[in-house]
This record gives C-alpha cells, structure tokens and sequence, in this order.
C-alpha cells in the first residue's frame, strides 16, 4: 500500500469519526498540533519510523506528547495508529485530514511570502481578496523570505501570483532576448 493511500485511508476514518461525534473542529485543531510536532521533530520521525523500537515504547511516546494537549477521540485514534504500525505516517495522516477538512468546511489554505512581515491591516486585505476571488473562507499563512527582494509571492487553491521583483527581471530578460528591434535606417 502507497503513502497516499494509507494517509487517506487513516484521515478518512478519523474525519468519520470526527463527524460522529460531533468534534470535527476540536480534532481537526488536534491534528494541526501533532502535524506541527511532527514536521519539527525529525528524530521523531526518526523513532516512529524505526522497526527496533516496541510498539508499548511508541505509545509512551505519542502519550507523553499528546495526552494532555488532544481530545480523547484523537487520543486514542493516534494510538490505534501506533498500534497497526503506522506511526511513521502520522504527518501524512494529520495533513490528509487537515486538506479534507478543508474541503468540507468550504476553507482554501493560502501561503502568503514577503520580503518583511506584514501587518493585521495587509493580512486582512490578502484574506479579503482571496476569499472574493475562490468564494472560499481563507486561511493564511504568512511567512517571510530574507532572500526575497521585495513584493510578495501568494499561493492558494493550486494558483499563485508571483509579484518578486526577481520574477519581473527574469521576465524581462527573455523579453530583451527576443530582440524585436528592427532598425528604421
């Protein structure tokens, strides 16, 4: 079985059972916080994925992380998980949820990229502008890129609008490299 098809199989069930018990939003902010702690662990992605370590070990673990932070659904979910051995895929599992709750609650994901951090004023434009546009609630997220000079860079419901001062050389490079000039003499 592929990772798709094992990270959708797990959100989808979760999602289910979410539904049913009427806590789709208290799980769906649950696996936000196991996605992030799962991105910013690797050596804990490290042990999940380690055939070596006991199955009661990896519980202890995603308890120790978990138990006090998520709702008891979520709980035990995660270590039903663990138990089948899928543990490894609890950040795929928690970003498959996470994209079909999106599409549920009718919410598109938008990454927004700036030379500088922006403030509540142009954060709330971006988010006025993308939901006009998809007809969507929009849920940013906004980053900055020392590297990038100046302008912004905005990604959202497979689009992106690139405004980088870099794109707009790169663009005029290959509009000079045509050289269209016909000389009048």
């Amino acid at each position: 079985m592929n990772n798709y098809k094992i990270n959708t199989s797990y959100a989808k069930a979760l999602l289910l059972l979410a539904r049913d018990i009427d806590k789709l939003d208290r799980v769906a902010d649950d696996m936000r916080l196991v996605g992030s702690v799962m991105a910013e662990n690797h050596e804990l992605a490290v042990v999940f994925a380690n055939p070596v370590i006991k199955q009661d070990k990896k519980q202890a673990i995603v308890r120790d992380l978990f138990a006090e932070h998520v709702y008891e659904a979520t709980m035990v979910f995660l270590l039903f998980v663990v138990r089948k051995n899928r543990s490894v895929y609890l950040r795929g599992i928690s970003d498959s949820f996470l994209q079909m709750y999106r599409d549920e609650k009718g919410i598109v994901l938008s990454d927004l990229v700036t030379h500088q951090p922006i403030d509540d004023n142009a954060r709330r434009l971006v988010t006025e502008m993308v939901a006009a546009y998809t007809g969507k609630t929009v849920e940013l997220h906004d980053r900055t890129d020392p590297k990038m000079l100046g302008s912004f860079k905005l990604e959202f419901d497979g689009k992106m609008y690139d405004a980088r001062i870099r794109t707009k050389i790169k663009r005029m490079r290959v509009e000079f490299a045509k050289n269209e000039y016909e000389s009048k003499l």
